[in-house]
């Protein structure tokens, strides 16, 4: 019969078996402006707005960097999707947007159909959070470029907000409170440090069992990136005046929260108000590390914060405890000269 794209590694039927198994997710994610089904070359997605004004389009996209190693480690991937969706969807809130969809893009260097109808449940799951539709996507097997094992994940996300409600920072003046908004563990950041500090380094095992963690090391690093769609929008349906939104990814806070700054001021963070998980000071203790490159790479159990008015405290910490959001105040915006970020 010759030469086929099976015998170069591709298997196109396994393809098709796998979109099969994967439809009733995409489809359990839909919402009412989803118009065209999966399958097609493209995804089509009603964009009439008719309560906007002016609505205007944002869109993130991320992965999930080395964490998926932590993953494949423990052969755990019903996950790591969740973490592909919230890494773009935190992204594109910090505008204000609403999450409209999200569409995914997965490379293998061969396809295991039940393992990465894992990751795409984990991927429907993350959108059912944000409240998005999971309209489509890419999967792609890539023989002798990647192990037959191996898979990576990465996405985008599309919403909208009416351009007179974009959220940039250009309102934030002294004497704003900044609001944070607990993060579930390290989301998806700083993972190759990590790794190379537990698994190299340490030489520990994701089985490694830490009384201060209640569990296993592993357990600690794969849980979910949280998505914060949910209580920041409700904080902008009840009309609180967000004058700024951060999300704290890879960077942490002294990459993250200048982006939104207005020229002349700094954000003021009181270290007493944080309460930092156990799984940084694990980090922080068994890699010797400083506290300012601690807080240059990991979000320190802070993963948003949003900066209002000193009045509005009380309604949005309430609102944001509505939507299961735990808030606190962590800091203020001063005037330095000398630092854009202090951490005191």
């Amino acid at each position: 019969m010759g030469l086929t794209y099976k015998d170069s590694g591709v298997d196109i039927n396994r393809g098709k078996s796998f979109v099969d198994k994967i439809k009733p997710l995409l489809r359990s994610t839909f919402s009412n402006r989803v118009i065209t089904d999966i399958g097609g070359f493209s995804s089509l997605f009603s964009a009439s707005f008719d309560q906007m004004k002016e609505p205007v389009l944002v869109s993130g996209t991320d992965g999930v960097g080395t964490k998926l190693k932590i993953a494949q480690m423990m052969n755990i991937h019903n996950t790591i999707g969740i973490d592909a969706v919230a890494m773009c969807v935190n992204d594109i809130i910090t505008s204000g947007a609403r999450p409209l969809f999200f569409l995914d893009y997965i490379s293998c260097g061969r396809l295991n159909e039940s393992l990465l109808v894992e990751v795409v449940n984990g991927i429907a799951e993350g959108c059912k959070i944000a409240d998005c539709s999971l309209i489509g996507g890419e999967t792609a097997e890539h023989p002798d470029v990647m192990d037959p094992n191996e898979y990576d994940i990465a996405g985008f996300s599309v919403g909208v907000v009416d351009r007179v409600n974009i959220i940039n920072g250009a309102e934030i003046k002294k004497g704003d409170i900044i609001v944070g908004l607990k993060s579930s563990g390290i989301h998806s950041n700083g993972y190759s440090l990590l790794r190379k500090l537990f698994f190299e380094i340490k030489q520990f095992d994701v089985d490694t069992f830490f009384p201060d963690l209640s569990g296993t090391l592993g357990e600690a690093l794969l849980i979910p990136t949280r998505i914060y769609s949910k209580g920041i929008l409700n904080c902008i349906d009840h009309k609180v005046r967000l004058k700024g939104i951060i999300h704290i990814t890879g960077g942490g806070f002294y990459e993250n929260i200048p982006r939104i700054l207005p020229e002349g001021l700094s954000a003021k963070i009181d270290r007493s108000y944080l309460e930092i998980p156990a799984i940084f000071n694990l980090v922080q203790r068994e890699g010797e590390i400083e506290d300012r490159e601690m807080y240059s790479t990991f979000n320190m159990g802070i993963g948003m914060m949003l900066v209002v008015d000193r009045d509005d405290e009380g309604k949005t910490i309430e609102l944001l405890q509505e939507s299961e959001e735990s808030a606190i105040v962590i800091g203020e915006i001063v005037k330095d000269k000398d630092e854009q970020v202090i951490i005191a």
